[in-house]
């Protein structure tokens, strides 16, 4: 039988672990993956620099290791150096990678940075089951003339890793969405909320599928569910802290206005979400960005507890 180069490939050619990841799957310590679209789409440096840090040492914090991902000139890298970091944060031509994407980018050692569903790629590839998020992407408004919906859904209907989130983005059509994760069986579970959040609100005016305040309970589910063989992901919907949340109303009214405008401009596809996203910060005057930095600073503070009961699961 003949083989080509791609083939034989040993699986180390394209992905590659930080020592610190490494050693903690090893010795079965708990670990959080990161996504690195914040960095490079996000915001501007260095602040997304500091950003990403920051969201590294909320995990350390409570125990956990993190493991921000990312495509680094052809290598899918779990776990960056600040090098690597920087070299994210610094570049303006870094690719945005879904799941359509990395084919491309790894057989021309091209750079991405990993959206949600590509974070869950490449934690799946090293075996990593909980990744912090600021929300998840879904089902775009006027998805029934555009079709426009995230592949982070059908990425979380197959792939083993639990997502905790902010909810989905405000821009969404939130009730859409989570039509379209009940279809695929995928759990959407409220960690101490009976409502799902909207990112900037607490509050989107739809509920989860289940509440749970002990993050062991969660832990517990997710080993349940992957054991069972019913395979794909959960998400665990951890709102905005109370203190941060902004106004309902003012958020929709912006959001509204800007994918009217965004319609206008002819701006299409994966183009949208950062439209308007710089939308949302100069009509808020920069607050929907700090928002957006809490409630992940706060979902990967959640996600390292979860992190750890999990690990206390498959180390029993």
């Amino acid at each position: 039988m003949i083989h080509s180069e791609k083939n034989i490939l040993n699986t180390n050619n394209w992905i590659q672990l930080s020592s610190e990841v490494e050693n903690a799957l090893k010795n079965a310590e708990p670990i959080v993956a990161l996504e690195s679209t914040i960095i490079s789409h996000g915001m501007s440096y260095p602040e997304n620099i500091e950003s990403a840090l920051t969201s590294e040492e909320k995990i350390r914090q409570q125990g956990a290791i993190p493991a921000t991902i990312a495509v680094i000139k052809g290598q899918i890298k779990v776990g960056l150096s600040a090098e690597e970091l920087n070299y994210l944060g610094e570049n303006n031509d870094i690719r945005k990678a879904s799941r359509r994407d990395l084919p491309m980018i790894l057989a021309s050692n091209s750079s991405g940075a990993t959206t949600v569903a590509t974070t869950m790629i490449g934690a799946s590839m090293a075996g990593i089951k909980v990744f912090a998020t600021g929300g998840i992407g879904g089902v775009h408004r006027g998805a029934s003339e555009t079709f426009d919906i995230s592949a982070d859904l059908l990425e979380l209907a197959k792939t083993e890793v639990a997502v905790v989130c902010a909810g989905a983005k405000s821009i969404l059509d939130i009730g859409l969405t989570l039509e379209v994760l009940e279809t695929h069986g995928v759990p959407v579970i409220g960690y101490q909320t009976d409502a799902f959040p909207g990112f900037y609100v607490r509050d989107s005016g739809f509920g989860v599928d289940d509440r749970a305040d002990d993050l062991a309970i969660i832990a517990s589910a997710m080993h349940y569910k992957w054991q069972l063989g019913l395979g794909g992901g959960l998400v665990v919907a951890n709102p905005i802290p109370k203190e941060d949340e902004m106004d309902p109303t003012l958020i929709d009214n912006a959001i509204t206005n800007a994918v009217v405008e965004a319609e206008k401009n002819g701006i299409k596809g994966k183009e949208v979400t950062p439209y308007i996203l710089a939308k949302l910060h100069q009509v808020t005057e920069g607050k929907s960005l700090y928002a957006n930095k809490q409630l992940v600073y706060h979902n990967a503070h959640v996600a390292a507890k979860l992190a750890i009961e999990y690990a206390r699961i498959n180390n029993r």
